[in-house]
């Protein structure tokens, strides 16, 4: 089966306005949401976005903002999933 992007869906993302870091929950069709670390969304120096980039090593600025959202992060995934 090939992939098609009309049934690849972000239910909710976070971003740290600091290192441009994404966490967001999807789901691709009817499978079980998961949660996805990345990609980054760095700014230019005019202010603009520039084009994403893969999050490769997180920074301890990247850490402690995930440690801060991560109970908001496991609620919603959690009423999300459907127990299997």
């Amino acid at each position: 089966m090939a992939f098609d992007p009309e049934k690849d869906k972000v239910l909710k993302k976070w971003k740290c306005e600091e290192t441009g870091l994404l966490v967001s929950i999807n789901r691709y069709d009817k499978a079980q949401p998961k949660l996805q670390i990345g990609p980054r969304i760095l700014k230019k120096q005019d202010g603009s976005d520039r084009a994403p980039v893969k999050a490769g090593r997180l920074t301890i600025e990247d850490l402690s903002w995930f440690y801060e959202i991560i109970d908001e992060v496991k609620d919603e995934l959690s009423s999300l999933a459907k127990p299997e």
